[in-house]
């Protein structure tokens, strides 16, 4: 019974992280360009719905943690965090990366343009989003020096990497609804769902640790009943 709940599991993960997002892509009415761009657009929306599921591999899902050992599952979340934090480091130049094939602006000019165009509010989300993750996969990696050498507790940096996950996620999904090509209403509905129950999920987690730590950092008072 426990390897069927497994499966199920894995089976509507894969579903609704990557099912679901690739139906929508091919239902939606945007005009079609060439294979190699409509792939890389695949590839973003399936990075960025990767990068919500973050939230579902975390301590805040017990249902996961009934069913998996907290070791895989860290595992896996970190495979999957770094490989889709990697795409999106690469994201400013794949999105010119097709004009090498084109004529017209030369890649390196329209990479400019991109990175220094501040009127367009899709844009400047976009970068402020693409230093949030620089941030947040630099202090994932090295967290464990971070911690040692600021004297860190374990726990105030999972409150710290929840916080930044957060903001991070917040903005790219402003950015992806502003100015991405395929995040029609139905699949922008879907990404605002899913961000909207992971970050419950995860606030649910920290309401429940913050009292008890309050609570253990309270003096007792002599004579109190």
């Amino acid at each position: 019974m426990e390897r069927q709940f497994k499966t199920f599991s894995i089976v509507a993960a894969g579903a609704i992280f990557i099912g679901l997002p690739v139906l929508f892509y091919t239902m939606g009415d945007v005009p079609r360009r060439s294979a190699f761009k409509e792939a890389l657009s695949v590839l973003t929306i399936l990075a960025f719905m990767l990068m919500l599921g973050q939230f579902y591999l975390a301590r805040s899902n017990v249902t996961l943690l009934a069913l998996f050992k907290p070791q895989v599952i860290q595992r896996v979340h970190k495979y999957i965090a770094y490989t889709a934090i990697g795409f999106f480091l690469l994201h400013p130049f794949l999105i010119v990366l097709p004009r090498y094939f084109e004529a017209g602006v030369k890649p390196i000019d329209a990479l400019i343009t991109l990175l220094t165009t501040f009127d367009n509010l899709g844009v400047v989300l976009g970068l402020i989003a693409w230093g949030l993750m620089l941030v947040l996969g630099a202090t994932a990696m090295f967290r464990m020096r971070m911690i040692k050498r600021f004297s860190i507790k374990y726990r105030n940096w999972r409150y710290f990497h929840g916080a930044l996950t957060v903001g991070f996620v917040g903005v790219a999904l402003w950015h992806s609804i502003e100015l991405g090509r395929h995040t029609d209403m139905t699949l922008s509905a879907l990404m605002i769902a899913l961000a909207a129950a992971g970050v419950a999920l995860l606030l649910r987690l920290y309401r429940d640790a913050i009292p008890l730590c309050t609570l253990k950092s309270v003096p007792t008072l002599k004579g109190a009943k």
